[in-house]
């Protein structure tokens, strides 16, 4: 596992907006992976929703930045107990590719997975309604390599790791199928302002 900073020790101070357990980073934003950063580009970059929908679709870079612009400005919680504050993203709103494949009503939850193979589960519920986006600009410029460039998922009222960096899909199913990190023990949902950061939490 990759790590830079997020895991040792930081002085807590209370501040509207964060979380129990969690601490402001202030400008740092830890570089924290599963996996080696792969060399994609967006040229390479495609993104599928499959799984319990009417029809399954790839949309490639282009075809991608076609659909309705969306932006998320606000916070970002990580497990590792960094908050960052007032972040700036820029992409398509999830919404928008959900809108296109249509999803079964029997659609309860999704598997994300990365272009290195990292997968993440989620609940439905919390990628759609405006709460999810696949994001390929932070604070204006293209969204850095170490943090999921050409393009990541963005869900930012969980904990970080269920924004799976280097998106390349999401499969939709009836049931939950756990992903890396819940498969390591990690919790189902992983809501910050419960504390679910692990299996039991």
């Amino acid at each position: 596992m990759n790590v830079t900073r997020g895991f040792t020790g930081h002085a807590r101070a209370h501040r509207p907006g964060l979380p129990p357990g969690q601490y402001d980073a202030g400008d740092d934003w830890p570089v924290l992976s599963a996996e080696v950063t792969p060399e994609l580009t967006p040229a390479d970059w495609t993104f599928r929703v499959d799984g319990l929908v009417a029809e399954p679709r790839t949309w490639d870079w282009d075809a991608a930045h076609g659909l309705p612009a969306s932006a998320y400005e606000g916070d970002i919680h990580c497990v590792t107990s960094w908050s960052k504050f007032g972040v700036r993203f820029a992409g398509v709103s999830l919404d928008a590719f959900l809108d296109v494949v249509r999803p079964h009503g029997s659609a309860t939850h999704a598997v994300a997975y990365a272009h290195t193979g990292y997968t993440a589960s989620l609940p439905l519920a919390d990628l759609t309604g405006g709460r999810a986006w696949i994001a390929w600009e932070y604070d204006g410029a293209p969204l850095a390599a170490e943090h999921g460039g050409p393009a990541r998922l963005l869900v930012p009222h969980l904990y970080f790791w269920k924004s799976a960096k280097w998106i390349a899909g999401l499969t939709l199913l009836d049931h939950e199928a756990p992903g890396f990190w819940e498969q390591n023990g990690y919790h189902a949902r992983g809501n910050p302002w419960e504390e679910q950061r692990y299996s039991g939490d």
